[in-house]
């Protein structure tokens, strides 16, 4: 009997939308966002016809799927990127069921737009079919996120620790914030330990969506229905807490394959995740909110099951971020490295982060809740919240591995860098590494320790894999770990598909930073759409390794000073000046390009050039050294090396071919209030500088200094 083929065309095309007040670009797929819902059954031909409208090159990853290697939709690993005005047709056999999702695997786009639901049905006569779940009224939901700011300037502010995010979020943590909270040692031993303010999440969002919008509503079911909800959690950035306001929540299946129905209080959806979930409408004229809570709480989405009265869910408070601080202080060693204090943690089964969590720690104000006609808040203690955890995840079918077939082991511990904004696999990047070569037919065994302070959904392409959570035979299947800090976590899959198959961190900017590797099959049949692999892999390699702009400048009463930098993982290129308005005030800049060393890059030896001119009338100036200080025509290279110290603190040491030796200490960024922040600067050259700017917007703050060579100066500072 022939398979029936079915075929869906999707164009995509430059638009604007408006989440925020402010029109900006985004990225549509037949004239809508999300991209559209695309239905198959287990035994379909899948055919999907892309027509790429852009001025730019796109592609569309089927993620969860098992196809072959040429279909998978990653540019430079598996295919050549959609050229503008091409088309390209995907086909591939559907081989499974279950919830999935697609999405573009082009730079930034699905950040702003290219994300989509995958479903694939069950056949009519499958044995797995389950009665009162399987035949319940579905519903597919994407989550997702979005930023008016464009997603390639909030990779760079990211990656220069710019914290115009955490000021949107009421998240800095400032040292007035710090004393207000009773929590100034908190903060003292934070900076200490040479690290910046607890976050949860990176980016400060402007909306976050169900289905491209905020609020909607399925006013279709009524008192008694049970509906399933298919749900992925389609968002660039973004964990999600999902409560339901008609009582507890039945999870049916994860990442697209059908688990044990477990009943919960609420969940954590990871970035790229899928869960079905069950859910009951218990009375009539009710309409009972599903809520979606991002992890850092900011905002929130709804949809809304049935009619009349809507019964809203409890709000999540606000993070305790000072006790998430005093926290991470306690795992955090001197050096950087995590001290796991002995615990033995995997599977989301202790989470370290509930000391923020106020509803169950018991410190937020309680309200009144019960039905409301439109909109507000009610909220409810609840020390009792059943949360799901990996633990609770039980296959219904064995799922065990070929006994026969022989087991190759990986160990990979998550590292990253908040400071420099550096995420890696043992710290190194995809430009600095080469393919895992694997053999077809072996058993493949990943184990991965988190020893970064943030939480990682590791995907692999093309593979569902065995959680070992405890469940023996029946560890459940999943295609994305979402591993917490300090947990060791274990899966394990049949490489049983060839090609070259992504596995990496599907935040998009940890993603972007360079937290991959591909697991690549020896002896592959060619690729017929990649005729240069070599070359298409250095390209690939090269998108996770950008270089990023920083300039910063300074319009003041008594001159103007500035500075830009160009960085990427290891290297970096910084310029700064200080010119006066007139001779005696002097005009100088330097130039450093250096390498960061070590996993934590506090250290950067580097390269130097010096060029300053002060009209000096009389002697010349001495250093700490005894050495006289030439400003007057100064142009010399140098030796150095810049090392971070306890709070934050820059040492800066060079030897000037001259043989004159300087060394710095400098802060800038210091956190006094949400707003304000102050800098100084000394050296041994007998210069000093202490100052404050105060934030007003994100590219513009007003400002004021003291230098010792220039004296006081108010003005503004733009940032870019």
């Amino acid at each position: 009997m022939a398979q029936n083929v079915v075929r869906y065309n999707l164009t995509v095309t430059d638009t604007m939308v408006n989440y925020s007040g402010k029109a900006k670009r985004a990225i549509a797929v037949n004239g809508q966002i999300p991209m559209p819902t695309l239905t198959f059954t287990e035994g379909d031909i899948a055919e999907i016809v892309v027509h790429n409208k852009l001025k730019e090159s796109t592609s569309l990853h089927w993620h969860g799927v098992f196809l072959p290697n040429q279909e998978d939709g990653v540019p430079y690993l598996t295919q050549m990127p959609i050229a503008p005005g091409e088309t390209f047709t995907y086909r591939f056999p559907v081989i499974q069921n279950g919830t999935h999702w697609y999405h573009s695997h082009s730079g930034f786009q699905e950040q702003i737009g290219m994300y989509g639901s995958l479903l694939f049905l069950k056949k009519k006569d499958d044995p797995t079919f389950r009665k009162g779940i399987d035949d319940l009224p579905q519903v597919p939901l994407i989550l997702s996120e979005w930023t008016d700011i464009k997603p390639e300037n909030v990779h760079r502010m990211l990656h220069n620790a710019n914290d115009w995010f955490a000021i949107k979020k009421g998240a800095v943590q400032s040292y007035t914030e710090a004393i207000q909270a009773g929590h100034f040692k908190t903060k003292l031993k934070n900076e200490w330990k040479r690290m910046l303010a607890m976050d949860v999440s990176d980016v400060y969002y402007d909306k976050f969506l169900i289905n491209g919008k905020d609020e909607s509503w399925l006013p279709q079911f009524k008192a008694g229905d049970k509906v399933r909800l298919r749900l992925s959690n389609g968002g660039a950035s973004s964990y999600f807490w999902l409560t339901y306001a008609g009582g507890r929540i039945t999870v049916v299946a994860n990442d697209g394959n059908d688990v044990e129905p477990v009943e919960v209080d609420r969940l954590i959806i990871g970035v790229s995740e899928t869960y079905d979930i069950v859910v009951t409408l218990p009375e009539e004229d009710v309409a009972y909110e599903l809520l979606a809570t991002p992890e850092d709480r900011t905002k929130s989405a709804s949809i809304y099951l049935g009619q009349g009265r809507i019964q809203l869910n409890s709000r999540l408070p606000k993070l305790n971020y000072f006790e998430g601080m005093k926290m991470m202080n306690g795992m955090m060693n001197m050096d950087g490295s995590m001290d796991d204090m002995g615990m033995d943690m995997s599977y989301q089964k202790m989470d370290m982060n509930i000391v923020m969590y106020p509803e169950i720690t018991g410190n937020t104000p309680i309200k009144s809740g019960g039905l409301k006609e439109q909109n507000g808040h009610s909220t409810h203690l609840n020390r009792d919240i059943t949360t799901l955890n990996y633990g609770m995840l039980k296959a219904p079918q064995p799922t065990t591995l070929p006994k026969e077939a022989p087991v190759r082991e990986f160990r990979f511990e998550l590292t990253g860098n908040m400071n420099r904004y550096v995420w890696s696999l043992d710290n190194k990047i995809l430009s600095e590494t080469d393919k895992i070569l694997i053999n077809k037919g072996e058993n493949i065994r990943i184990v991965l320790y988190n020893g970064s302070m943030m939480r990682h959904p590791m995907h692999l392409h093309g593979h569902d894999f065995r959680l070992l959570n405890g469940q023996g035979e029946f560890a459940p299947l999943k295609n994305v770990l979402d591993i917490m800090p300090m947990e060791t976590d274990t899966l394990e899959f049949s490489a049983n598909m060839e090609g070259d198959w992504f596995f990496h961190c599907h935040i998009l900017y940890h993603m972007m930073a360079g937290m991959n590797r591909v697991f690549s099959y020896k002896n592959q049949t060619p690729n017929p759409y990649l005729p240069n692999k070599v070359w298409a892999y250095k390209k690939l390699q090269s998108e996770s390794n950008m270089f990023h702009f920083m300039a910063e400048n300074d319009f003041a009463s008594n001159g103007n000073d500035g500075k830009i930098m160009v960085q990427n993982t290891r290297w970096s290129l910084g310029a700064e000046w200080r010119l006066g308005y007139h001779d005696e005030h002097g005009y100088e800049t330097e130039v450093h390009i250096g390498r960061y060393i070590g996993k934590n890059q506090w250290f950067m030896p580097f390269i130097g050039f010096d060029w300053r001119y002060r009209k000096q009338h009389g002697g010349h100036e001495k250093n700490l050294f005894g050495q006289t200080s030439t400003k007057d025509h100064r142009a010399v290279l140098s030796l150095g090396a810049e090392y971070t110290l306890p709070m934050l603190i820059q040492l800066q040491g060079e030897v000037f071919i001259d043989g004159k030796i300087r060394f710095q200490l400098m802060r800038e960024d210091i956190p006094v209030s949400p707003r304000l922040r102050g800098a100084f600067m000394v050296n041994t050259d007998k210069e000093y500088m202490t100052g404050f700017k105060y934030i007003l917007t994100r590219n513009l703050s007003i400002s004021t200094h003291y230098d010792s060579d220039m004296g006081v100066g108010v003005g503004a500072t733009l940032n870019h």
